[in-house]
């Protein structure tokens, strides 16, 4: 990092890094608490049984997420008229703190509805934080080096997600048929397995990880000091400013494209994040532990690749990097539809059918890995140079409101997606058509991608 230059907002060596490490404090939370650990808890523990669990699980997501949709622009505009961001990140903060620490009494039998309540309440917050801190992004790094600083950033929040994951795995999460964490010990601070102690455990955990870790960014990180409006006046100014916001961003093609590129292809990466482990474990009837590792090792794979992407991005584009990694996820996906217990390629490879000795000990699994890992390697980078795609598009000055429409445009349709898998998955009967429906957005948003400027804000189409 030593070649990167200070930013418009002359931030040094040190600021920049306080920057990147909101990715490394804030990770933690979407990897342990919605992904990993707390979510299939609820889904398994919180309920009398699985369908219901599930059902109560994707009702609270998506309430989170329309919230997210509805208020993020208005927040982004916001942004730019109060001019400082550290104080909306740490005002967002403390609900997220408070609510995480607070879903440590979600104890098995506990009304469900407040919990969702709480974890929507953590959601939206993380989400609001990440907009403000996004929007920093074009002020404090020179353009030349946003692509590799973005892809730093989420490279080293997939670390962090990791080592909490791996934490909770090793040490607090405990069996309930044995009583033993994966290392074959009692977990730390006789946390009580039978109670879910270890899996509950993990939420004020991200919130430790968050309040600590987030500190980096509050101390070196600079901020604008122009304060265009007051808090309050700029609440009414960001709600006045969103119509027109969405009018003037249809006035500018090729921002609107690769908006809307994004939108499509990133319900692709989170419906496939979400449903993958999903699909794997009714195929070969993986657990917590196995979900847990595959997560891991998704992981490992991601943070260099995120390092790798970052300077191929100052080298080639933000927008050649995305469409590799779409490339890659495509290929990742008929990868794992084409994979079951005794076969991989659709029946082109053969397995002799074997009894499961240890984790992934069958070759049809260490097949669905192998797809796994290209997972790992392009969907940090699709998300990391989508993310400089934009900075490099958009003026300094308006960078709060466009990223108020990215969080928009990642989140409007998310429900799409998923929704589709399971409509084709019910009328087929076949869980494999229902996750090729997922490739559908992947092919739409790259060629929508492809036809747009690069920077968007260019008025050529294949730069």
């Amino acid at each position: 990092m030593q070649d990167i230059e200070s930013g418009p907002g002359n931030a040094d060596r040190k600021g920049i890094w306080g920057w990147m490490f909101f990715d490394w404090a804030a990770q933690p939370f979407f990897t342990v608490v919605t992904t990993f650990v707390f979510g299939p808890y609820i889904v398994s523990r919180m309920v009398d049984d699985p369908t219901s669990g599930q059902t109560a699980w994707a009702t609270g997501i998506a309430v989170a997420g329309f919230i997210i949709a509805i208020l993020s622009p208005i927040l982004g505009s916001i942004a730019d008229k109060s001019g400082p961001r550290k104080p909306w990140i740490a005002f967002f903060a403390f609900f997220k703190v408070v609510a995480l620490f607070l879903l440590w009494f979600a104890a098995p039998g506990s009304n469900v509805v407040w919990v969702l309540g709480l974890f929507i309440m953590a959601t939206v917050a993380a989400e609001f934080s990440i907009v403000f801190n996004d929007s920093m992004m074009s002020y404090i790094v020179a353009k030349k080096d946003i692509g590799r600083v973005s892809n730093t950033a989420w490279g080293l929040g997939y670390l962090g997600g990791m080592i909490v994951l791996i934490l909770v795995l090793l040490f607090l999460a405990g069996s309930p048929s044995t009583g033993l964490t994966i290392l074959g010990i009692e977990p730390l601070f006789g946390l009580d397995p039978m109670q879910s102690e270890g899996d509950r455990a993990a939420a004020p955990l991200a919130a430790l990880w968050y309040l600590v870790f987030v500190l980096p960014m509050f101390l070196f990180t600079p901020d604008k000091n122009a304060k265009v409006l007051s808090a309050a006046k700029a609440v009414t100014a960001g709600l006045k400013e969103l119509g027109g916001t969405i009018r003037d961003v249809r006035q500018k093609p090729g921002i609107f494209s690769f908006l809307i590129a994004r939108m499509i292809y990133q319900d692709g990466v989170a419906a496939l994040l979400a449903l993958g482990g999903a699909f794997a474990a009714g195929m070969f009837q993986w657990e917590t532990m196995e979900l847990g590792l595959f997560g891991i090792i998704l992981n490992i794979v991601a943070i260099p690749s995120c390092i790798v992407a970052g300077r191929l991005d100052s080298v080639f584009g933000s927008k050649r990097v995305v469409m590799f990694s779409i490339l890659l996820l495509i290929l990742a996906t008929i990868g794992i539809i084409s994979t079951g217990p005794g076969f991989t390629l659709f029946g082109l490879v053969e397995f002799q059918t074997t009894e499961a000795n240890g984790l992934f000990s069958t070759p049809a699994e260490m097949s669905y890995i192998i797809f796994g890992l290209l997972i790992g390697i392009a969907f940090g980078p699709a998300q990391a140079s989508s993310r400089s795609y934009l900075a490099r598009s958009v003026p300094t000055h308006e960078t709060g409101r466009y990223f108020g429409l990215y969080a928009l445009a990642g989140r409007a349709t998310s429900f799409a997606a998923p929704a589709m898998v399971a409509i084709v998955t019910a009328s087929t009967g076949s869980e494999r058509m229902g996750m090729a429906v997922i490739i559908l957005f992947f092919i739409v948003g790259a060629f929508l991608l492809a036809a747009t400027p690069y920077p968007a804000a260019d008025t050529e189409p294949n730069r």
